[in-house]
């Protein structure tokens, strides 16, 4: 009986101590906040922010296993213009990771440092390893043709942009006092494009896309690519040094969803050009221009040794600007870490990618013979309206042989491109200039002084897209 007793005891207390269990409130789940400060509008981020957005990508690769198994998220998202005032949100503890390029991101490494912090960069998203992408625009109808002309000329520039590097290196390249023999003022894209329509300065320099886009547009005209300064430059993310140690997890989820964005664009170029169109309002052909096969940039998420040389060139040019006193390790400041995990998640090779310098693939029939496409150096492109997917051609000549049949069938085209003999890079060819060769061979060139050039030392005319159509349709 004592034995019952003792056991009748025992069970009550375990009842009650039960009870008050179940009457405590449970422990709440960590809510994790993911912060991302995109640039939409600078379309070369694309995969590292508004895709990911639109499409739900962060949320599908989120952790929710081990130590997240209850967590909860809290994804914001904040779109800028530029880098500089994404980075005063960074370091005001706003935001958790940003895309931006190369020198705006090393201010954000610069005014991390001066708060006492730490950002890394943890990966590229797109780049030129030459330097294409930022470039110098004038009015349509201005005299001026070449960087050279417009010594005593007033330039504008985003400050604290990939571009304003640009122009400050390609200034230098010409001997010129960047204080003295030019006259640089600050002007973001928003404000540059009605100022180039109106005449209120005489060029602008720019990054992604807006060198293309405002010709495209039709007010202006590109007189100098980043590559002829032959400086690497890309965009690529950022994120606050203690959050990735806190939630290395977590971003190398976002690294997921950035590779899950490249490679859907990498599928379907046309679809998502025209959906980055729909969110930024920027056309899709230009969009096309960079994102699609052998664009003008190269969509590539590794540390290629000229990628860490440009972040190198712009803390040296941040210091020389007197923008920071700091000295960032650009070692330690670039982190490829998290990116590589992200490889590995996925499946892919990191080593393999980075040793990968090749555009983005052209596999295609030229869309006048049906024959495959094997040389690209010469390709053009035609954007049909109507038609969802752009056609693909091993020349000019036989693109502009085809566009005059479309164009008297009642078809018209939305976009041309060629590629540039010199550099390979992608052109809207209605602003190229193109030499006609003897046998009929059209090769395309950004600058005239460039196809004046070619033709000089192969033989040849010097036409403009007009005159070179007219001449083959002749």
């Amino acid at each position: 009986m004592k034995t019952q007793r003792i056991l009748s005891r025992t069970l009550s207390l375990w009842g009650a101590t039960f009870g008050l269990l179940l009457a405590l409130p449970a422990a709440q789940a960590e809510t994790i906040r993911v912060a991302i400060g995109t640039q939409d509008t600078t379309i070369n981020c694309a995969t590292g922010g508004l895709l990911i957005r639109e499409l739900k990508l962060l949320e599908k690769y989120l952790p929710r296993t081990g130590k997240y198994k209850d967590a909860q998220y809290q994804i914001e998202w904040k779109n800028f213009t530029s880098g500089a005032p994404l980075t005063n949100e960074m370091v005001a503890g706003k935001l958790d990771l940003g895309s931006m390029a190369d020198f705006p991101g090393s201010f954000n490494g610069a005014a991390f440092q001066k708060a006492g912090r730490k950002s890394i960069f943890i990966t590229v998203l797109s780049g030129s390893t030459t330097g294409s992408g930022n470039g110098i625009v004038v009015p349509k109808d201005s005299k001026v043709q070449s960087l050279a002309e417009l010594k005593g000329k007033t330039i504008s520039v985003p400050f604290a942009s990939t571009s304003h590097g640009m122009l400050l290196r390609a200034v230098q390249a010409q001997g010129w006092d960047p204080l003295k023999d030019v006259n640089i003022t600050t002007q973001a894209p928003e404000v540059a494009g009605p100022a180039l329509q109106a005449g209120k300065v005489e060029a602008h320099a720019d990054f992604v896309p807006f060198a293309e886009l405002f010709p495209y547009r039709g007010f202006a005209r590109k007189i100098y690519d980043g590559s002829q300064a032959n400086a690497p430059t890309f965009h690529g993310s950022l994120v606050d040094e203690d959050y990735a140690k806190k939630y290395p997890e977590v971003v190398a989820a976002y690294l997921r969803a950035a590779l899950e964005a490249d490679r859907l664009v990498a599928a379907e170029p046309e679809k998502y050009s025209e959906l980055i169109a729909k969110v930024t309002g920027i056309e899709a052909e230009v969009n096309y221009l960079f994102h699609g096969p052998l664009g003008l940039q190269t969509r590539d998420l590794s540390w290629k040794p000229e990628y860490r040389q440009a972040v190198k060139t712009s803390l040296d040019t941040l210091r020389l600007l007197k923008r920071t006193d700091n000295d960032i390790n650009a070692n330690a400041f670039v982190q490829d870490g998290y990116i590589r995990t992200a490889f590995k998640e996925a499946g892919l090779d990191y080593d393999r990618q980075l040793k990968n310098y090749a555009r983005a693939p052209l596999v295609a029939k030229d869309a006048a013979t049906g024959k495959p496409i094997t040389d690209v150096s010469r390709v053009a492109q035609v954007w049909v309206a109507g038609e969802p997917l752009v056609r693909h051609y091993a020349s000019p000549e036989n693109a502009f042989g085809d566009l005059q049949k479309l164009e008297k069938s009642g078809r018209k085209a939305r976009v041309v491109y060629a590629q540039d003999r010199n550099s390979g890079n992608k052109l809207l060819a209605a602003d190229a200039w193109f030499v006609l060769g003897a046998k009929g061979e059209v090769d395309a060139f950004l600058l005239k002084d460039q196809a004046e050039g070619w033709a000089a030392k192969h033989g040849g005319k010097v036409a403009d897209f007009a005159g070179a159509r007219a001449a083959l349709a002749g």
